[in-house]
């Protein structure tokens, strides 16, 4: 029972890094109109990787430009108040 659970997890870890090595291979693939056939090649888990990933780029640039607003809109009524 033993040596079956092993195999088990050896192969699960087997298969996880050889997808881990594709994805990080096809890393840099965008979707746009000129790579579309490369798009429509890569498994669905890739593709939904790389959806993901770019959702969360899109996410982190997003809540960086808000506290940038944000702290310009501080700055700026500070230095109201200031002359006041």
């Amino acid at each position: 029972m033993n040596i079956r659970l092993t195999l088990i997890n050896f192969l699960t870890n087997l298969n996880d890094n050889f997808f881990s090595k594709i994805l990080k291979k096809r890393g840099g693939i965008k979707f746009n109109k000129e790579n579309l056939y490369s798009w429509m090649n890569l498994t669905k888990k890739e593709r939904f990787n790389l959806s993901k990933r770019d959702s969360m780029t899109y996410l982190i640039e997003r809540k960086n430009l808000l506290n940038q607003i944000r702290n310009e809109y501080k700055n700026t009524i500070q230095k109201n108040n200031l002359r006041k």
